[in-house]
């Protein structure tokens, strides 16, 4: 009796098949799927699903076996300036303007790109280390954190700073311009740098200057960031120059719009939440940062409810004093129960989503924090053989609430492995180090007598 031959369909090809125990995708349905798998090409995800399924539909070049391990989307900072790491535990337990007035300003004015790309390796060394991936910042002479970023592989979106009064680099804020228009063209093209925008804050920057940097912004279609109503301080700065406090002055500037993200947003009414939302603005919370620096907690369920996209910041070592956006998304959810007198305000879902899907829309990059089709592939790996993983009911509550970025044992952008199991690969650790010892005497010949 003849039998019917039937050949295999040919598999599909694909760069990378990576393999997990669980994947926790942040896609639109919140999927969690277990004995996982994700298929990369190009640097994107082309499919998420079972692992089986698509070990049967692939033929990957390259397979990546995390058994034991949970992939999470790759964590985006949306508020730091990573040079600061220079000054991490320099000028400890001090209020905001204090710290910044009589201790970071005074060395910050004598910074050279040398100590800079030193601060700025450091921070993308930690950032790889806790499984981030993607960051806003804001600094001086950018294209240094820039560069420094691009070589260790990962995404940034750079924020020129400047003041009304002469900073470390601009005499005035007008003269600033042509170096954010540089510094757009220096990355034209980079798929994993871009560029913003950035204002110091309110209080700092004149009405008029404002004004011009945002249609700025909106001229080279990009981000606006600012520092905004940090603390009841700053609030009463605004008051007495302008007779505003800081949202109002924004609204009278015509400056809330979905362009438009704010830095820390702790000292703000039911009233301004509201014109936030109707605005469509976008908030990044810093708990560590405003915690402290004594400058109290944002209303940030108050926000959520309303509408606001809020997302999640490290701000500076020098205020934090980590770039361990883990801590952060615990924090964010501890405090906000707190602030709202409410055990369920701030839950580990919407933690995880300020780290993830809500940052990446506050750096202007939608696609970003999601393991998803279509979406890049950032992704980072949590080793669950870690006792404080054990035993595991929900991923989502894990990630949160129990891990603290050291289980982190692999970090990828664009499908390429920037840390394994220990092995950095984009950065040397030893000579950053020896880089360190020199930056703490430099930091320490400068600080004010």
């Amino acid at each position: 009796m003849n039998q019917k031959q039937t050949t295999p369909s040919a598999l599909t090809e694909c760069d990378l098949l990576v393999r997990a125990d669980v994947v926790v995708t942040q896609d639109v349905d919140r999927r969690v799927i277990t004995g996982a798998g994700v298929a990369v090409t190009d640097g994107l995800i082309v499919e998420v699903g079972g692992y089986e399924t698509l070990d049967a539909k692939y033929q990957p070049v390259q397979r990546l076996d995390l058994a034991g391990k949970m992939l999470i989307p790759g964590l985006v900072n949306g508020h730091t300036h990573l040079p600061m790491t220079l000054f991490r535990g320099y000028a400890d337990d001090l209020p905001l303007m204090q710290w910044l007035e009589d201790h970071i300003w005074p060395v910050e004015f004598q910074l050279t790109d040398a100590m800079l790309a030193i601060g700025a390796e450091i921070g993308c060394c930690e950032l790889i280390r806790t499984g981030c991936t993607a960051f806003l910042n804001g600094y001086f002479h950018e294209y240094v954190t820039g560069d420094t970023a691009h070589a260790a592989g990962l995404r940034a979106v750079l924020g020129e700073g400047f003041f009304h009064f002469p900073s470390p680099h601009f005499p005035t804020a007008d003269d600033c311009w042509d170096t954010i228009r540089a510094l757009k063209a220096r990355y034209e093209g980079n798929e994993r740098i871009r560029t913003a925008v950035t204002p110091h804050a309110a209080f700092t920057v004149n009405p008029d200057e404002l004004q011009a940097s945002f249609e700025l912004a909106t001229e080279l279609d990009i981000p606006w960031q600012v520092h905004l109503a940090e603390s009841s301080v700053e609030t009463s700065v605004c008051l007495g120059k302008f007779g505003k406090r800081p949202v109002e002055l924004l609204r009278s500037l015509d400056l809330l719009t979905p362009r438009t993200t704010l830095h820390h947003c702790v000292d703000v009414t039911d009233d301004e939440i509201a014109v936030l939302a109707e605005n469509g603005v976008n908030v990044v919370h810093n708990p560590a940062s405003n915690l402290k620096l004594c400058s109290g907690i944002s209303p940030i369920q108050k926000m959520l409810d309303a509408g606001v996209v809020v997302g999640l910041g490290t701000d500076g070592a020098s205020s934090n004093n980590q770039l361990n956006m883990f801590r952060d998304m615990a924090l964010a959810a501890l405090v906000g129960k707190v602030r709202h007198d409410d055990a369920s305000a701030v839950n580990a879902q919407t933690a995880l989503d300020m780290a993830t899907v809500n940052s990446a829309r506050c750096l202007g990059w939608p696609e970003l924090g999601r393991i998803e089709a279509g979406c890049p592939a950032d992704m980072v790996a949590l080793d669950l053989g870690f006792p404080n993983l054990m035993p595991m009911f929900s991923p989502v509550s894990h990630a949160v609430y129990a891990a603290t970025g050291m289980e982190v044992c692999m970090t990828m952008v664009a499908g390429e492995i920037l840390y394994l199991y220990g092995d950095f690969r984009t950065i040397d650790v030893q000579a950053l180090k020896d880089k360190a010892f020199h930056a703490i005497q430099w930091v320490q010949s400068k600080a004010k007598k």
